[in-house]
């Protein structure tokens, strides 16, 4: 449970309608399975002690005693059990029958939640049997036992701190205002529904997305346990249909029409992170919710729930291709606006034939096709100098005239060795003062001709160098809008491969391709054997690791422990976990380091969630210290071969 994950579970056992022994020990098998694979918190489906479809055999006393009888039964088989249990029961409560979800926790039944919204309409008549809970919980006496019962109950972790978990049932969270609204105000992280919905044409899908947008609309967990195919009598048919959310992502559901067991693991930390940051999630003023509090130990939680290993990138080809094309869009009409504004005559890009420029001039087109311009107005502009390459060269070339540009060489050797000469710098010495060089220079003349042609110079540099600060200060780091400013490395080699699977310009297809089949190079170092020398990923580090980094240090405030857990996950193998170690220490002392990059960027538009904008997404002092997320990171060095 370490990091904030509790594995939990959403049950649906084999029941026959109105059979509570049967029933009864079904669900205390069930229980057993659940704890036994680790789960902390197991729900079980609406009524199902005694079965939804009882209609008026809910009315015969015999059924309820036995119910009763069962409920205390079960609470008494979680003696020794280290959960928290929800079990769906019929209780009769000073002459009238509520509809409730039992709370069990270490041999006590710790809350009775009643059922707020009965539906009455179609296939149901709740009201024919049931009443509807109280407005106010109120504590009932039970087997000599106060309990708390009534519409909403608070459930909390002992000593796991936002492991807060309420619960409502079924119809309650098809209603305008669910009692789990109210709940989530007064700190609940996790939700559950013990539930009975049966299965019609398409209810599914929308039962999917009912839950998937509840738990977003709350920033929590949700576990839902619906009624299975033992309740399935007369008209209606139970499908069993489970899920595990998490703010709005389906963590896993279960295949319809087979009872059984579906497991995740909730992060509740990363929940209560998420609502730290939301300023408009409003907790509530006072807290008017009944609270109890349940005893789990803190065990190792083995992680089953699935992290892509390249967040940035829809895995699945038709939600990547609609992705890539919004996003090209976005960048597009982005610089629209800006060109418009400044009433630019031109763009001038900096062309190396590599990833980045080639993206950049990609969006720059589409932008003057946006604007009804001739694209002979961008000017395409290749700088070779030490280090170029004739690959990265002519594809740059090929690449502008494809695309209509006008293209323009203008070579630096000569003006950075003047330079080296004016500064006294040893052309043989390559340190940084030798590549820097190169960089500032060919932001000079690019700038320079944007000013002789009344245009704007439109920035190359990506997400994750900006993260890395792999940039040269006021070189590559300095434009007038910096197009590709939100967009990781691994997102801009997709949206160039759409663009190369898109367009109908074969040339330019086979030019697009084999730039993503070039290595990523500043190309600031000689070649050898004319071939690429600098490879930025074998100095900085893969960019897919570094980019699953900034994901998780961004999006969710993930601590550098935590990050290094779900990498050894994601990308098992793929990397070793030295490596993982090694890369993450790099990613945490760079990002620091390299924050007063940052703190001056130019404009560039936002294209999702992840951004390092120091106007709008990340405000960061440019000096503060790494310290303790190199301490949180080294804290955990030893635990390479830990439980993941």
């Amino acid at each position: 449970m370490k990091h904030g994950f509790v594995k939990v579970a959403a049950a649906t056992p084999d029941i026959r309608v109105a059979d509570v022994a049967f029933n009864k020990e079904q669900i205390c098998q069930m229980i057993d399975e659940a704890v036994s694979n680790g789960a902390k918190v197991v729900v079980f489906p609406e009524l199902c002690i005694t079965g939804y479809t009882c209609g008026d055999l809910f009315t015969q006393e015999a059924l309820l005693a036995h119910a009763r009888e069962a409920l205390f039964e079960i609470a008494a088989h979680t003696k020794e059990k280290d959960a928290l249990i929800f079990v769906g029961a019929p209780l009769s409560v000073e002459g009238e029958l509520y509809n409730v979800a039992a709370a069990m926790n270490r041999g006590r039944i710790l809350g009775l939640v009643t059922k707020t919204f009965l539906p009455n309409y179609g296939e149901f008549y709740e009201m024919r049997q049931f009443r509807e809970g109280p407005e106010i919980a109120r504590r009932i006496r039970l087997l000599d036992e106060w309990i708390p019962f009534g519409p909403q109950i608070i459930f909390e972790a002992k000593n796991m701190e936002n492991l807060v978990v309420a619960a409502e049932i079924c119809e309650d969270v098809w209603s305008p205002v669910p009692p789990s609204i109210q709940a989530a105000r007064e700190g609940a992280t996790v939700i559950v529904n013990c539930s009975a919905s049966d299965e019609t044409i398409g209810k599914d899908v929308y039962r999917e997305s009912l839950i998937g947008g509840q738990s977003a609309r709350l920033i929590a967990g949700y576990i839902y346990a619906n009624a299975g195919e033992g309740e399935s009598t007369t008209d209606l048919v139970f499908g069993g249909h489970n899920m595990i959310a998490e703010n709005g992502t389906i963590l896993a559901v279960s295949k319809r029409f087979e009872n059984g067991i579906i497991y995740s693991e909730l992060d509740v930390n990363r929940l209560a992170s998420e609502r730290r940051k939301n300023t408009t999630f409003k907790m509530s003023d006072g807290r008017s919710l009944i609270r109890t509090v349940f005893e789990i130990e803190l065990t190792p939680t083995r992680l089953t729930r699935r992290f892509d290993s390249r967040p940035f990138v829809p895995d699945e080809e038709t939600e990547r291709t609609k992705r890539c094309e919004e996003i090209l869009t976005i960048q597009a009409m982005g610089l629209k606006k800006r060109l418009m504004h400044a009433n630019a005559k031109s763009a001038v890009v900096g062309i190396s034939g590599g990833l980045d420029s080639t993206l950049a001039l990609l969006v720059t087109a589409k932008a003057f096709d946006a604007l009804g311009l001739d694209r002979k107005q961008i000017l395409a502009v290749t700088m070779p100098c030490f280090g170029t390459t004739d690959r990265t060269y002519n594809n740059a070339c090929k690449m502008s005239l494809s695309l209509g540009a006008e293209l323009r060489e203008v070579p630096i050797k000569d003006a950075v060795t003047q330079h080296f000469k004016d500064i006294g710098h040893d052309p043989e010495d390559h340190s940084v003062a030798y590549e820097n060089s190169q960089a500032r220079e060919r932001t000079q003349v690019i700038m320079d001709i944007a000013n002789e042609k009344g245009g704007l110079v439109i920035g190359t540099g990506d997400m994750s160098e900006l993260a890395l600060g792999w940039a040269t200060y006021n070189g590559d780091h300095m434009s007038m809008y910096g197009v590709n400013a939100s967009v990781p490395k691994t997102l801009v080699r997709h949206l160039v491969r759409y663009y190369a699977d898109t367009t109908k310009d074969e040339e330019l297809k086979a030019v697009l391709y084999d730039v993503l089949d070039t290595p990523v190079s500043p190309e600031l170092l000689p070649p050898k054997d004319g071939k690429i020398a600098q490879k930025t990923e074998d100095l900085v580090g893969p960019y897919e690791l570094h980019d699953f980094f900034l994901y998780y240090f961004l999006r969710f405030g993930y601590a550098p422990s935590k990050i290094y857990r779900i990498a050894r996950y994601a990308f098992d193998g793929e990397y070793e976990d030295a490596v993982i170690y090694q890369w993450l220490r790099t990613f945490c002392r760079r990002f620091f380091s390299q924050q007063f990059k940052r703190s001056c960027l130019p404009d560039g538009p936002k294209v999702g969630t992840v951004a390092l904008s120091p106007r709008g997404d990340w405000r960061m002092p440019s000096d503060a210290c790494a310290a303790s997320w190199m301490r949180d990171l080294e804290a955990v060095k030893p635990e390479i071969s830990e439980v993941i």
